[in-house]
């Protein structure tokens, strides 16, 4: 039997009472950008954010997950001390100014990266990780594991951004990376907002970190920023205020005041100009479905959980909303089971569809069910014809 696609009017009692007028795109002068509320996983804006850039440092974020990783599954300790190779001292621009006398601890390694952004430190993590010993087999690990976590345009040649032939990521990869980082170990996310780290007192003139955002009062807790001459000026970060978490990315900036500048406004628009809004709450129905040959007539469509969306903060017109689902349903229904979407559209938002699921078990009809149903499907036919019943 085909089944059509349909469309519900909203329950009785239910009201979306949501309003949003138009919303301009962030006039970012980022080359390219990519901003997420991470808790409704709503994209706020993306310009060239799938396009591979070369990211300098800030890929120096996948050489920490992959650390982090094995620290978890007790392939490296924090207390462990890793050897400095002649390739791994051989790094110059930011480094922690390690040479191959030095056995670095793990910790020491990590946090030399997150804030000093040394690019020796990373290339020791590299080559005690990789799978043959080298940078370049830790790299080849790197674009691997990326793909598996969903960065589709990320290739690394080297563990810490610097400059190199192919070495690439969009900026939705930084934020996707991101998102790992902040969800997946959630222990070590807090190194990312340690404003200064004077390993061994080698390096006074590079001890403190360099993301322009912590402690401005503005929620900003990470993560890392990046430059090349050809990359320009970039930054991953992540802001927490309220209930609400954005991660950002930008990328191209032509100096460390842009940067700064941007990477703030960005943070200050995803707050100032959006709010958080539940649209319905777990358990309570939206609408109902008709269901064919059951026990019940109908069953109710309801949330697993709350439904929170983002919506732009200037009220204006009312949102449409509308129940989609692919019917007839046939009994029997089980309680949970997902049998339609609510579809939003947000005038300066993505469509957003929202799962809905059965509010409560319909068991298949009996013989008077099965005879009334295929009365009903006759009726129907005769009257408009054959398609009528399918």
């Amino acid at each position: 039997m085909v089944r059509p696609l349909a469309r519900l009017v909203l329950a009785a009692g239910f009201g979306l009472c949501l309003t949003a007028l138009p919303l301009a795109a962030f006039d970012t002068r980022a080359r390219a950008a990519f901003v997420l509320d991470q808790g409704t996983d709503t994209v706020l804006l993306s310009k060239n954010a799938e396009v591979p850039l070369p990211p300098a440092s800030m890929s120096k974020l996948m050489t920490l997950y992959v650390a982090f990783e094995a620290l978890r599954d007790g392939r490296l300790t924090l207390d462990e001390r890793l050897p400095v190779s002649a390739h791994a001292m051989s790094y110059g621009g930011s480094t922690m100014f390690l040479d191959t006398t030095d056995r670095g601890r793990v910790e020491d390694l990590l946090r030399g990266i997150i804030v000093l952004s040394g690019n020796d430190a990373c290339a020791v993590i590299a080559e005690a990780l990789s799978p043959d010993g080298t940078e370049a087999g830790f790299a080849r690990y790197l674009t691997k594991r990326a793909g598996e976590l969903g960065m589709m345009n990320a290739n690394f040649a080297n563990s810490n951004g610097w400059p190199a032939v192919g070495h690439r990521m969009s900026m939705r990869d930084l934020g996707i990376l991101a998102e790992h980082l902040i969800e997946d170990f959630p222990q070590y996310y807090p190194l990312f907002s340690e404003k200064s780290f004077a390993f061994d007192g080698r390096a006074p003139s590079n001890t403190r970190n360099r993301n322009p955002l912590l402690g401005l009062g503005i929620g900003a807790d990470g993560l890392k920023t990046g430059h090349t001459t050809e990359a320009g000026y970039g930054l991953v970060g992540s802001a927490v205020q309220g209930d609400r978490r954005v991660i950002f990315v930008i990328s191209g900036l032509d100096s460390t005041k842009a940067r700064a500048e941007e990477a703030e406004a960005v943070v200050n628009w995803s707050f100032r100009q959006f709010d958080k809004k539940t649209i319905a709450t777990a358990g309570t129905p939206v609408a109902r479905v008709e269901i064919w040959r059951g026990s019940a007539q109908s069953v109710g469509l309801v949330p697993e959980t709350d439904l929170e969306i983002l919506l732009p903060a200037l009220s204006g017109k009312q949102i449409a909303a509308e129940v989609v689902y692919s019917g007839p349903i046939n009994a029997p229904v089980s309680k949970g089971q997902r049998l339609a979407e609510l579809v939003l559209q947000p005038d300066g938002l993505p469509e957003m569809r929202l799962p809905l699921v059965a509010e409560n078990d319909v068991s298949a009809g009996g013989f008077f069910v099965r005879v009334k149903t295929a009365a009903q499907v006759l009726s129907r036919r005769l009257i408009n014809g054959p398609e009528a019943s399918q």
